[in-house]
Protein backbone atom coordinates (compact mmCIF):
# COMPACT_ATOMS: atom_id res chain seq x y z
CA UNK A 1 0.00 0.00 0.00
CA UNK A 2 2.67 1.89 1.18
CA UNK A 3 4.69 1.17 -2.46
CA UNK A 4 1.39 2.55 -4.49
CA UNK A 5 1.35 5.88 -2.43
CA UNK A 6 4.65 6.59 -3.27
CA UNK A 7 5.00 5.31 -7.08
CA UNK A 8 1.58 8.05 -7.05
CA UNK A 9 3.48 10.55 -5.97
CA UNK A 10 6.57 10.01 -8.04
CA UNK A 11 4.29 9.88 -10.94
CA UNK A 12 2.76 13.42 -10.35
CA UNK A 13 5.87 15.02 -9.21
CA UNK A 14 6.80 13.84 -12.70
CA UNK A 15 4.14 15.36 -14.60
CA UNK A 16 4.64 18.61 -12.44
CA UNK A 17 8.40 18.74 -13.65
CA UNK A 18 7.71 18.18 -17.42
CA UNK A 19 4.91 20.62 -17.99
CA UNK A 20 6.83 23.14 -15.72
CA UNK A 21 10.07 22.68 -18.18
CA UNK A 22 7.36 22.86 -21.14
CA UNK A 23 6.16 25.96 -19.84
CA UNK A 24 9.93 27.80 -18.93
CA UNK A 25 10.63 26.84 -22.56
CA UNK A 26 8.14 28.47 -24.36
CA UNK A 27 8.54 31.51 -21.66
CA UNK A 28 12.43 31.62 -23.12
CA UNK A 29 11.73 31.28 -26.51
CA UNK A 30 9.45 34.45 -25.88
CA UNK A 31 11.86 36.47 -24.01
CA UNK A 32 14.39 35.50 -26.00
CA UNK A 33 12.81 36.35 -28.99
CA UNK A 34 11.78 39.94 -28.22
CA UNK A 35 14.55 41.87 -29.18
CA UNK A 36 14.30 40.15 -32.89
CA UNK A 37 10.23 41.22 -32.84
CA UNK A 38 8.84 43.70 -35.54
CA UNK A 39 5.97 44.61 -35.58
CA UNK A 40 4.00 44.38 -38.75
CA UNK A 41 3.77 47.39 -41.18
CA UNK A 42 0.68 50.32 -39.91
CA UNK A 43 -1.88 51.19 -42.59
CA UNK A 44 -1.81 54.99 -42.99
CA UNK A 45 -3.59 57.42 -45.18
CA UNK A 46 -1.42 60.45 -46.58
CA UNK A 47 -1.59 63.99 -47.50
CA UNK A 48 0.59 66.48 -48.56
CA UNK A 49 1.80 70.04 -47.06
CA UNK A 50 0.80 72.43 -49.40
CA UNK A 51 0.91 76.29 -49.91
CA UNK A 52 -2.33 78.10 -50.20
CA UNK A 53 -3.91 81.87 -49.90
CA UNK A 54 -5.81 82.41 -47.44
CA UNK A 55 -7.78 85.55 -46.83
CA UNK A 56 -7.37 86.87 -43.36
CA UNK A 57 -10.43 87.64 -41.59
CA UNK A 58 -11.47 89.15 -37.53
CA UNK A 59 -13.78 86.85 -35.68
CA UNK A 60 -16.08 88.30 -33.94
CA UNK A 61 -19.73 87.86 -31.80
CA UNK A 62 -22.09 90.34 -32.44
CA UNK A 63 -25.78 90.74 -32.19
CA UNK A 64 -28.59 92.43 -34.93
CA UNK A 65 -30.14 95.57 -34.47
CA UNK A 66 -33.09 97.46 -36.37
CA UNK A 67 -32.17 100.26 -38.75
CA UNK A 68 -35.05 101.87 -37.31
CA UNK A 69 -37.11 100.61 -34.53
CA UNK A 70 -39.11 101.86 -32.00
CA UNK A 71 -41.77 100.96 -29.23
CA UNK A 72 -44.91 103.49 -30.41
CA UNK A 73 -46.27 104.88 -27.54
CA UNK A 74 -49.14 107.18 -26.41
CA UNK A 75 -48.36 110.65 -26.09
CA UNK A 76 -51.45 112.08 -24.00
CA UNK A 77 -53.68 109.98 -21.80
CA UNK A 78 -56.72 109.26 -23.28
CA UNK A 79 -59.45 106.31 -23.98
CA UNK A 80 -58.86 103.92 -27.38
CA UNK A 81 -61.55 104.66 -29.46
CA UNK A 82 -60.41 102.94 -32.50
CA UNK A 83 -57.55 100.52 -33.29
CA UNK A 84 -56.73 99.95 -37.33
CA UNK A 85 -53.86 98.09 -37.22
CA UNK A 86 -53.36 94.42 -37.41
CA UNK A 87 -50.71 92.72 -35.11
CA UNK A 88 -47.28 91.95 -37.65
CA UNK A 89 -48.98 94.18 -40.53
CA UNK A 90 -46.67 95.92 -43.00
CA UNK A 91 -47.35 99.40 -42.69
CA UNK A 92 -46.31 102.86 -44.62
CA UNK A 93 -44.75 106.00 -42.80
CA UNK A 94 -48.54 108.03 -41.99
CA UNK A 95 -50.61 105.49 -41.72
CA UNK A 96 -53.22 105.09 -39.07
CA UNK A 97 -52.59 103.27 -35.65
CA UNK A 98 -54.87 104.10 -33.17
CA UNK A 99 -57.40 106.93 -32.26
CA UNK A 100 -57.89 108.27 -28.81
CA UNK A 101 -61.09 110.02 -27.00
CA UNK A 102 -61.07 113.48 -28.28
CA UNK A 103 -64.38 114.58 -28.02
CA UNK A 104 -63.21 117.13 -25.41
CA UNK A 105 -60.71 118.75 -27.28
CA UNK A 106 -62.72 119.10 -30.63
CA UNK A 107 -65.53 121.01 -28.41
CA UNK A 108 -62.89 123.23 -27.04
CA UNK A 109 -60.98 123.49 -30.51
CA UNK A 110 -64.60 125.40 -32.05
CA UNK A 111 -64.77 127.49 -29.00
CA UNK A 112 -61.07 128.41 -29.78
CA UNK A 113 -61.47 129.00 -33.62
CA UNK A 114 -64.60 131.20 -32.58
CA UNK A 115 -62.68 133.22 -30.39
CA UNK A 116 -60.12 133.78 -33.21
CA UNK A 117 -62.40 134.22 -36.08
CA UNK A 118 -63.57 137.21 -33.27
CA UNK A 119 -60.75 138.35 -33.08
CA UNK A 120 -59.59 138.71 -36.46
CA UNK A 121 -62.56 140.74 -37.24
CA UNK A 122 -61.39 143.22 -34.27
CA UNK A 123 -58.57 143.45 -35.57
CA UNK A 124 -59.33 144.09 -39.70
CA UNK A 125 -61.89 146.83 -37.95
CA UNK A 126 -59.13 148.38 -35.96
CA UNK A 127 -57.05 148.39 -38.46
CA UNK A 128 -59.34 150.34 -40.85
CA UNK A 129 -59.72 153.03 -38.12
CA UNK A 130 -55.98 153.12 -37.20
CA UNK A 131 -55.83 154.67 -40.47
CA UNK A 132 -57.73 157.64 -39.99
CA UNK A 133 -56.22 158.18 -36.38
CA UNK A 134 -59.81 156.67 -34.61
CA UNK A 135 -58.17 154.68 -32.50
CA UNK A 136 -55.08 154.85 -30.79
CA UNK A 137 -52.17 152.78 -32.04
CA UNK A 138 -51.91 150.78 -28.34
CA UNK A 139 -55.69 149.51 -29.18
CA UNK A 140 -54.35 148.17 -32.58
CA UNK A 141 -51.57 146.39 -31.30
CA UNK A 142 -53.75 144.69 -28.49
CA UNK A 143 -56.06 143.91 -31.33
CA UNK A 144 -53.25 141.74 -33.03
CA UNK A 145 -51.90 140.28 -30.08
CA UNK A 146 -55.36 138.83 -29.04
CA UNK A 147 -55.54 137.63 -32.94
CA UNK A 148 -52.07 135.21 -32.71
CA UNK A 149 -53.32 134.33 -28.71
CA UNK A 150 -57.00 133.20 -30.59
CA UNK A 151 -55.01 131.25 -33.50
CA UNK A 152 -52.02 129.75 -31.03
CA UNK A 153 -54.81 128.95 -29.17
CA UNK A 154 -56.31 126.20 -31.63
CA UNK A 155 -53.50 125.20 -33.03
CA UNK A 156 -52.53 124.10 -29.12
CA UNK A 157 -55.90 122.28 -29.13
CA UNK A 158 -55.18 120.77 -32.61
CA UNK A 159 -51.78 119.49 -31.56
CA UNK A 160 -53.35 118.01 -29.26
CA UNK A 161 -56.01 116.30 -31.07
CA UNK A 162 -53.03 114.93 -33.76
CA UNK A 163 -51.33 113.18 -30.74
CA UNK A 164 -54.01 111.24 -29.69
CA UNK A 165 -54.44 110.32 -33.41
CA UNK A 166 -50.98 107.80 -33.58
CA UNK A 167 -49.88 107.35 -37.10
CA UNK A 168 -46.45 105.59 -38.08
CA UNK A 169 -43.58 107.38 -37.42
CA UNK A 170 -41.81 105.50 -41.02
CA UNK A 171 -42.89 102.43 -42.82
CA UNK A 172 -41.80 99.07 -41.20
CA UNK A 173 -43.04 95.95 -39.93
CA UNK A 174 -45.37 95.96 -36.97
CA UNK A 175 -44.97 94.10 -33.50
CA UNK A 176 -48.02 92.04 -31.17
CA UNK A 177 -50.78 94.90 -30.09
CA UNK A 178 -49.89 95.62 -26.66
CA UNK A 179 -53.36 97.60 -26.29
CA UNK A 180 -57.34 97.26 -26.49
CA UNK A 181 -60.59 98.57 -27.57
CA UNK A 182 -61.80 101.22 -24.87
CA UNK A 183 -58.61 100.95 -22.97
CA UNK A 184 -57.22 104.03 -20.78
CA UNK A 185 -53.70 104.76 -22.52
CA UNK A 186 -51.11 106.36 -19.55
CA UNK A 187 -48.61 109.23 -21.03
CA UNK A 188 -45.89 106.92 -22.28
CA UNK A 189 -47.52 103.63 -22.59
CA UNK A 190 -46.45 101.31 -25.18
CA UNK A 191 -48.65 100.62 -28.16
CA UNK A 192 -46.99 98.51 -30.21
CA UNK A 193 -43.32 97.49 -31.73
CA UNK A 194 -42.34 99.26 -35.32
CA UNK A 195 -39.55 97.92 -36.62
CA UNK A 196 -37.80 98.64 -40.52
CA UNK A 197 -36.05 95.31 -41.67
CA UNK A 198 -35.19 96.09 -45.24
CA UNK A 199 -31.71 96.95 -43.81
CA UNK A 200 -29.92 95.36 -40.44
CA UNK A 201 -27.32 96.47 -38.14
CA UNK A 202 -24.50 94.43 -36.85
CA UNK A 203 -22.83 95.30 -33.76
CA UNK A 204 -20.00 93.67 -32.30
CA UNK A 205 -16.63 94.34 -30.58
CA UNK A 206 -13.23 93.89 -31.75
CA UNK A 207 -10.02 94.91 -29.41
CA UNK A 208 -8.08 97.98 -29.98
CA UNK A 209 -4.96 96.65 -31.43
CA UNK A 210 -6.86 95.79 -34.28
CA UNK A 211 -8.50 98.95 -34.75
CA UNK A 212 -5.52 100.06 -37.36
CA UNK A 213 -6.75 97.36 -39.45
CA UNK A 214 -10.56 98.24 -40.27
CA UNK A 215 -12.14 101.11 -41.24
CA UNK A 216 -15.67 101.68 -43.23
CA UNK A 217 -16.16 99.85 -46.03
CA UNK A 218 -14.65 96.70 -45.28
CA UNK A 219 -17.22 93.16 -46.31
CA UNK A 220 -18.54 91.52 -43.46
CA UNK A 221 -20.00 87.89 -43.62
CA UNK A 222 -22.90 87.16 -41.31
CA UNK A 223 -23.74 83.61 -40.28
CA UNK A 224 -26.63 83.33 -37.94
CA UNK A 225 -28.86 79.78 -36.42
CA UNK A 226 -31.70 81.32 -37.73
CA UNK A 227 -30.03 80.61 -41.42
CA UNK A 228 -28.49 77.45 -41.56
CA UNK A 229 -25.76 77.14 -44.24
CA UNK A 230 -26.44 80.51 -45.68
CA UNK A 231 -24.20 83.66 -45.25
CA UNK A 232 -25.02 87.38 -45.36
CA UNK A 233 -22.99 89.60 -46.44
CA UNK A 234 -22.51 93.30 -45.51
CA UNK A 235 -20.46 96.32 -45.26
CA UNK A 236 -18.88 97.79 -41.85
CA UNK A 237 -20.67 101.38 -41.91
CA UNK A 238 -19.14 103.24 -38.50
CA UNK A 239 -16.69 102.60 -35.87
CA UNK A 240 -17.41 104.12 -32.52
CA UNK A 241 -15.07 106.56 -31.13
CA UNK A 242 -14.43 105.76 -28.04
CA UNK A 243 -12.79 102.10 -26.55
CA UNK A 244 -14.29 100.10 -24.18
CA UNK A 245 -12.86 100.91 -20.67
CA UNK A 246 -13.32 97.45 -19.45
CA UNK A 247 -12.47 95.61 -22.07
CA UNK A 248 -10.55 97.79 -24.25
CA UNK A 249 -12.53 96.66 -27.07
CA UNK A 250 -14.56 99.01 -29.83
CA UNK A 251 -17.83 98.89 -31.05
CA UNK A 252 -18.26 97.91 -34.77
CA UNK A 253 -21.36 98.87 -36.86
CA UNK A 254 -22.20 97.08 -39.82
CA UNK A 255 -25.22 97.33 -42.04
CA UNK A 256 -26.67 94.16 -44.37
CA UNK A 257 -29.32 93.93 -46.95
CA UNK A 258 -32.14 91.96 -45.01
CA UNK A 259 -33.79 90.34 -48.04
CA UNK A 260 -37.27 88.67 -46.80
CA UNK A 261 -36.80 89.53 -43.21
CA UNK A 262 -35.28 86.88 -42.39
CA UNK A 263 -32.94 88.16 -39.73
CA UNK A 264 -34.84 89.81 -36.60
CA UNK A 265 -33.48 92.54 -34.06
CA UNK A 266 -32.07 91.05 -30.95
CA UNK A 267 -30.67 87.78 -32.77
CA UNK A 268 -27.19 86.72 -31.88
CA UNK A 269 -24.93 86.20 -34.97
CA UNK A 270 -20.89 85.27 -36.08
CA UNK A 271 -19.30 87.76 -37.74
CA UNK A 272 -16.35 87.44 -39.84
CA UNK A 273 -14.75 90.90 -40.87
CA UNK A 274 -12.50 90.28 -44.27
CA UNK A 275 -9.52 91.82 -44.16
CA UNK A 276 -7.95 93.15 -47.86
CA UNK A 277 -5.19 90.84 -49.61
CA UNK A 278 -4.07 87.23 -48.88
CA UNK A 279 -1.61 85.64 -46.77
CA UNK A 280 0.43 82.31 -48.05
CA UNK A 281 0.01 79.64 -45.87
CA UNK A 282 1.55 76.14 -45.39
CA UNK A 283 -1.21 73.99 -44.63
CA UNK A 284 -2.09 70.49 -43.72
CA UNK A 285 -5.18 68.35 -42.62
CA UNK A 286 -6.06 69.33 -39.20
CA UNK A 287 -5.96 65.59 -38.51
CA UNK A 288 -2.28 65.20 -38.91
CA UNK A 289 -1.56 67.31 -35.95
CA UNK A 290 -0.40 64.95 -32.77
CA UNK A 291 -1.15 67.65 -29.76
CA UNK A 292 1.17 67.41 -26.93
CA UNK A 293 2.18 69.16 -23.83
CA UNK A 294 5.30 69.92 -25.04
CA UNK A 295 4.51 70.83 -28.28
CA UNK A 296 2.58 69.64 -31.53
CA UNK A 297 3.94 67.14 -34.25
CA UNK A 298 3.11 65.58 -37.00
CA UNK A 299 4.33 62.14 -39.02
CA UNK A 300 6.50 62.60 -42.25
CA UNK A 301 6.08 59.47 -44.41
CA UNK A 302 9.53 59.37 -45.36
CA UNK A 303 11.02 56.17 -47.49
CA UNK A 304 13.81 53.66 -45.59
CA UNK A 305 15.38 50.04 -46.25
CA UNK A 306 13.13 47.13 -44.86
CA UNK A 307 15.52 45.38 -41.98
CA UNK A 308 14.70 41.52 -43.34
CA UNK A 309 14.58 41.81 -47.31
CA UNK A 310 16.72 45.35 -47.73
CA UNK A 311 13.99 46.28 -50.05
CA UNK A 312 12.71 50.10 -50.18
CA UNK A 313 9.87 50.55 -47.51
CA UNK A 314 7.81 53.08 -45.82
CA UNK A 315 7.89 54.68 -42.01
CA UNK A 316 7.36 57.32 -40.60
CA UNK A 317 9.59 60.29 -38.59
CA UNK A 318 7.90 62.35 -35.69
CA UNK A 319 8.30 66.33 -36.36
CA UNK A 320 7.88 69.10 -34.29
CA UNK A 321 5.56 71.81 -35.68
CA UNK A 322 4.30 75.54 -35.06
CA UNK A 323 0.89 75.92 -35.87
CA UNK A 324 -0.55 78.87 -37.04
CA UNK A 325 -4.41 79.93 -37.71
CA UNK A 326 -7.07 77.43 -38.28
CA UNK A 327 -9.23 77.34 -41.45
CA UNK A 328 -12.22 74.70 -42.04
CA UNK A 329 -10.37 71.15 -42.20
CA UNK A 330 -6.77 72.77 -42.80
CA UNK A 331 -4.41 74.46 -39.92
CA UNK A 332 -1.36 76.39 -41.18
CA UNK A 333 1.50 75.36 -40.19
CA UNK A 334 4.55 78.57 -39.81
CA UNK A 335 7.29 76.52 -38.72
CA UNK A 336 9.28 72.92 -38.82
CA UNK A 337 7.52 71.65 -41.98
CA UNK A 338 8.50 71.70 -45.76
CA UNK A 339 6.00 72.50 -48.51
CA UNK A 340 5.30 69.09 -50.26
CA UNK A 341 6.25 66.57 -47.45
CA UNK A 342 3.40 63.43 -47.31
CA UNK A 343 2.08 63.41 -43.30
CA UNK A 344 0.15 61.40 -41.98
CA UNK A 345 -3.78 62.42 -42.11
CA UNK A 346 -5.59 60.11 -40.18
CA UNK A 347 -5.04 58.07 -36.77
CA UNK A 348 -1.70 59.64 -35.84
CA UNK A 349 -2.26 58.80 -32.16
CA UNK A 350 -1.21 55.11 -32.40
CA UNK A 351 2.27 55.43 -34.19
CA UNK A 352 5.57 55.87 -33.07
CA UNK A 353 8.90 57.22 -34.43
CA UNK A 354 10.45 54.99 -37.11
CA UNK A 355 7.19 52.77 -37.29
CA UNK A 356 6.80 51.03 -40.65
CA UNK A 357 3.61 52.30 -42.24
CA UNK A 358 2.04 51.37 -45.75
CA UNK A 359 -0.36 54.27 -46.98
CA UNK A 360 -3.73 53.50 -48.54
CA UNK A 361 -5.88 56.42 -49.50
CA UNK A 362 -8.91 54.46 -50.89
CA UNK A 363 -10.87 55.59 -47.71
CA UNK A 364 -9.06 59.00 -47.08
CA UNK A 365 -11.46 62.24 -46.22
CA UNK A 366 -12.13 64.72 -48.54
CA UNK A 367 -10.29 67.67 -46.14
CA UNK A 368 -12.60 71.50 -47.20
CA UNK A 369 -11.97 75.46 -46.34
CA UNK A 370 -15.52 75.30 -45.81
CA UNK A 371 -16.84 71.98 -44.70
CA UNK A 372 -20.45 71.40 -44.10
CA UNK A 373 -21.51 68.13 -42.17
CA UNK A 374 -24.11 66.40 -43.07
CA UNK A 375 -25.66 66.17 -39.77
CA UNK A 376 -25.11 69.69 -39.04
Amino acid sequence: MKKRILLSLLGLLLIIGILAGIKGLQIFKMTGGKDRFIPPPETVTTAQAQQDSWETTLPAVGSLEAVQGVSVSAELPGKVTSLDFTSGALIKKGDLLLRQNTSSEEAQLQAAEAEAALARLNFERLRLLVETNAVSRAAYDDAEAKVKQAIAQAETIRAAIAKKTIRAPFSGRLGIRLVNLGQILKEGEPIVSLQSLDSIFINFMLPQQELARIRPGLPVRITCDALPGQTVTGRITALNPQADSATRNVRVQATAANRGERLRPGMFATVAVALPGKNQVLAIPATAVLPAPYGDSVFVVAEKKDEKTGRPALAVRQQFIRLGERRGDFVAVTSGLETGATVVSSGVFKLRNGQSVVVDNALNQKFSLDPKPDNS
